[in-house]
């Protein structure tokens, strides 16, 4: 198809979305847990990606470029790279399918989904609505799978010569299982892997607004995102202050229940293996002399159910300081300079997303270019937009979605030499 016709067919698979966001929406509660609200937030994010690159569509711009010999014009072409192979997790089972295909159709690739084996429902829903929208039959593609039959569809993605692009979500242990696959056919790979993100809050800090962030940025989806904050980082003048509203906001504005309950903010965790994590990680904490300020246990609701958890007197030699909970735990770190807080930030392997509250413009230059992270939050807890390039440095990923930059890795450029003129 011409670029405008792959641009009207993704807009139009957006207005689908946006006319059946309520049932989308429902499905994703259904099969996540995530409150309705959270769901339909991610509903509407999910569909911005298609409204995106449906206009990014007609921008894939290619290149003249003088010639240093007067008989010869040198051209650069962008092509599709080919069939992209999409592997997705469970925690945004719509909008981490939407932000690669949107791309990938725009492109002129075609894809083959492989979604979570906890979320399969949403890749589906979506299927329904991109044949509606004219999509050509065997452009999108899905095909769910059970847990113990998920690395063995992986492999066959990675590995068969057909598929010539690989973008993957999920954690920087899978990502590097998928590289090695695909290293043997030397596919075109992105990936977005996990994240251990810091949230430093600095004395200059305008502390109501850091708790607010700080509320966001964990607790949204109950702790299981991959930017949410895993460490906070705040500074010996402001740190009692600080956690004693950050407890009061917690207990006060997130309540847990079912996802379907309008008052909930806090639905239950996947499955019990993510449940077992936090609670390991609390345990490990509260040996080596971690306070528990509010929480710390299941939820009398049971199940997958957890309580809000925020814990001081926190070290960098406990568990949940050195890797990912993905759980509803914020854990407090005092720290008295600076250049201290960078250093524990850094310290990670990993550098998804960051974020730091501060009223000192200096500082704000200083700590935004030295975190090694790929996207950072200058006084803002939440920062996924559709204008803005989503991917991490280190082991946290390679390659960027969304924004201008999330095309460009659906295609290959082509330099095309015309002589003899």
């Amino acid at each position: 198809l011409s670029s405008q016709e792959r641009s009207v067919r993704l807009r139009r698979w957006f207005e689908l979305m946006m006319e059946n966001k309520d049932d989308l929406a429902r499905i994703i509660t259904a099969e996540n847990g995530k409150p309705l609200k959270e769901a339909q937030g991610e509903i509407l994010y999910s569909a911005s990606f298609l409204e995106w690159f449906a206009e990014e569509a007609r921008r894939v711009y290619g290149d003249v470029i003088p010639a240093s010999a007067k008989d010869r014009r040198i051209l650069v072409l962008k092509q599709p790279v080919g069939v992209a192979a999409i592997i997705t997790p469970w925690n945004f089972p719509s909008a981490m399918i939407t932000r690669k295909v949107g791309a990938a159709l725009a492109a002129g690739c075609t894809v083959v989904v492989k979604p979570a084996e906890d979320t399969p429902l949403s890749a589906l829903a979506l299927g329904e609505l991109a044949t509606q929208a004219g999509i050509p039959a065997g452009v999108y593609n899905v095909v769910p799978c059970s847990r113990q039959q998920t690395p063995a569809v992986g492999e066959v993605l990675c590995t068969d010569p057909l598929v010539a692009k690989i973008s993957f979500t999920g954690s920087t242990a899978t990502g590097k299982i998928l590289l090695k696959h695909a290293a043997g056919t030397v596919k075109r790979v992105s990936m977005e892997l996990g994240g251990h993100a810091p949230f430093i809050v600095f004395d200059s800090a305008d502390v109501d607004r850091a708790v607010a962030g700080a509320l966001a940025s964990k607790y949204r989806n109950s702790g299981q995102t991959c930017v949410c904050t895993n460490r906070f980082l705040v500074q010996k003048g402001i740190h009692d202050k600080f956690v004693e509203k950050f407890a009061k906001a917690i207990e006060r504005e997130l309540h847990v229940g079912s996802g379907f309950d309008a008052k909930t903010t806090q639905g239950p965790l996947i499955n019990e293996k993510a449940v077992e994590k936090v609670e390991r990680h609390i345990n490990d904490a509260v040996s080596q002399g971690a306070s528990i300020v509010t929480g710390g246990k299941r939820h009398s609701l049971g199940k997958n159910f957890f309580e809000p958890t925020l814990l001081s007197n926190v070290t960098t030699k406990m568990l949940c300081t050195q890797e990912e909970t993905f759980g509803p735990l914020a854990p407090v770190i005092k720290f008295e300079t600076e250049e201290e807080a960078i250093a524990i930030a850094n310290a990670a392997n990993v550098g998804l997303a960051g974020y730091f509250y501060s009223q000192d413009p200096a500082q704000i230059w200083r700590v935004a270019e030295q975190l090694e992270v790929g996207m950072v939050g200058v006084n803002e807890g939440i920062v996924s937009s559709v204008e803005s390039p989503f991917g991490g440095v280190k082991e946290s990923g390679l390659g960027r979605e969304g924004s201008k930059y999330g095309i460009d890795e659906y295609l290959e450029i082509k330099y095309v030499c015309f002589g003899g003129l």
